[in-house]
């Protein structure tokens, strides 16, 4: 999530962690099922941490793998409405997803988890490829997954402006609209 490897090596772990042994369905497993020391019922042998999850998914949408990070983001919210009031818990356990059952709880996890709380946040933020720079908004190369069609962003406070979008997807489109400005602040939007 801070481009720490070259975009050749994140290709490379774009690709892996989607195969079956890391992504369960319900998210990236913290150790493959293929490793010895696989657990999907142990706390960092092989379960699903949508904070962790979340600094994946943003890391890869800084190479530009978005697609990959809307899969990330699917799964999870696939995953909270298996929970109560969709809150997401710290982990869950790494079993394969099947159908019409959700993910196997974690019988210790903390629920709800602030940073999991935060993690669809910090997904949406890699997926929208929103940055700030003083009273600057970028959106590169936006991507919103196929199940919002919109969203608003209310009360946004910007070095020393406050601002409300709403954003609608069109397709693989994303169209970025100010709703209210108040104070200096710009929008920029690469395509």
């Amino acid at each position: 999530f801070c481009k720490a490897v070259t975009p050749s090596k994140a290709r490379a772990l774009a690709s892996l962690f989607f195969e079956k042994h890391f992504f369960s369905g319900w998210g990236i497993r913290t150790l493959s099922s293929l490793e010895k020391r696989y657990n999907p019922l142990s706390y960092h042998n092989g379960s699903v941490w949508p904070h962790d999850n979340a600094l994946i998914a943003f890391g890869l949408s800084l190479y530009g793998f978005k697609e990959e990070a809307l899969k990330i983001l699917k799964a999870l919210f696939e995953a909270s409405t298996f929970f109560k009031l969709h809150r997401i818990p710290e982990l869950f356990c790494g079993f394969e997803r099947r159908t019409n059952e959700g993910p196997t709880h974690y019988p210790v996890a903390c629920h709800p988890q602030a940073w999991s709380a935060g993690a669809v946040f910090l997904i949406l933020q890699g997926c929208l490829g929103l940055s700030f720079e003083g009273n600057e908004i970028y959106f590169k190369h936006p991507m919103l997954p196929r199940f919002i069609d919109e969203l608003w962003v209310k009360d946004l406070a910007v070095k020393r402006g406050v601002i409300d979008l709403y954003l609608r997807r069109y397709g693989d489109d994303v169209v970025v609209n100010v709703i209210k400005k108040e104070g200096e602040v710009k929008i920029l939007v690469e395509k």
